[in-house]
């Protein structure tokens, strides 16, 4: 049996260590090492749908570079490949309207390629070849969030179908069979803040609606970016809410049961979701309704009401305050507003 001797060519490891190359790195295509940066990826426990966008992105990547060797990949193939998302590039769009993508997406692009990368140069020995790309730029842009206003009209939008005309009879509405699953929902997204995917993934158990504590799941099951588990909170007229769509199912106490549900039992899937809650703000007259958003109106409501950053962080699940900060930086904004317009000495011309 051969064995490396130090110096010799080949690959060299520590156990626990990460694979070390003393010759030229591995050749090895594009999409074979993709496959086993998502399998990494997998192994980390990241979230699947993190998993998945890094799939997407670095699969159009590979079509539009080539199946090449990973180490003979440049900086300047990278820089072409994101100016050419920015300035050439025609999206496939479902409403089959033609427009760019924009600034998020392309910035997204360019941290599943960095993260590509990192893999690869831990677990190949390969350079990093961004380290002269830099992150594009990305507008700031106002946060958004609903209105108080919004919210109750979206609310009394779960309650009612639209009103309905026949040949035999006046116009008229009915009560929506989904309604207290609906509004339970919308008051569950805006009073803790969970994500979309991490809503879905609840089961009966996983709510105490005596304490209106919410436990997420670790790992791929909870649905959490990242795949950490974390604790929310939902107020006295959430859990209320809450109580009121399980009481109406008949597998209400079941710990294992799926909190929402859709036709036929089934688990409430993020799609859904979106969809009724578009709906909902359609119904409305609410522009921009989406389920991220409540998330947006939960932190800089609880910012504004006196929370402070770091419990906001923990509630979130960030894994830094960067977002957190961004947040802030709103709330403060709306205290200095406010005193300007309601300062004792200017209003009173002292």
């Amino acid at each position: 049996m051969n064995r490396s001797t130090p110096g010799s060519s080949g690959h060299r490891s520590t156990p626990g260590s990460t694979l070390e190359y003393s010759g030229s790195p591995p050749s090895v295509p594009l999409s074979a090492a993709l496959v086993a940066f998502t399998n990494a990826k997998f192994a980390e426990g990241l979230s699947p749908l993190t998993i998945a966008s890094y799939t997407v992105d670095l699969g159009k990547w590979i079509e539009r570079t080539g199946d090449r060797d990973t180490s003979s990949i440049t900086a300047s193939d990278v820089s072409a490949y994101l100016a050419w998302l920015r300035t050439a590039y025609q999206p496939q769009r479902l409403n089959g309207k033609d427009h760019p993508l924009s600034p998020k997406t392309i910035r997204n692009v360019y941290v599943a390629i960095s993260s590509f990368f990192r893999w690869a140069e831990r677990e190949l020995s390969i350079p990093f070849p961004l380290r002269e790309v830099r992150l594009p730029r990305m507008p700031k842009t106002a946060v958004p969030e609903f209105t108080r206003e919004e919210v109750l009209a979206m609310i009394k939008a779960c309650t009612y179908s639209r009103e309905a005309t026949t040949v035999l009879r006046h116009a008229f509405i009915m009560r929506r069979p989904a309604a207290s699953r609906d509004v339970a929902i919308l008051l569950m997204l805006l009073d803790t803040g969970m994500r979309a995917s991490e809503v879905c993934s609840l089961t009966i158990g996983n709510v105490d609606l005596k304490t209106g504590k919410v436990e997420i799941r670790q790992g791929p099951q909870g649905g959490a970016k990242g795949g950490k588990g974390r604790t929310v909170y939902m107020g006295r007229t959430s859990r209320r809410a809450l109580w009121l769509y399980l009481s109406k199912r008949e597998d209400g106490r079941e710990p294992d049961a799926p909190l929402f549900v859709a036709r036929g039992r089934r688990p409430l899937s993020r799609g859904t979701l979106r969809l009724m809650v578009t709906r909902m703000g359609q119904k409305a007259g609410v522009q921009k309704a989406y389920p991220h958003k409540f998330r947006h109106t939960f932190a800089i409501t609880y910012l504004r009401s006196g929370g402070d950053v770091f419990t906001l962080q923990q509630l979130l699940g960030h894994g830094s305050l960067d977002m957190v900060r961004h947040y802030a930086r709103i709330a403060t904004s709306d205290v200095a507003l406010a005193h300007r317009k309601a300062s004792p000495v200017d209003n009173w011309r002292l």
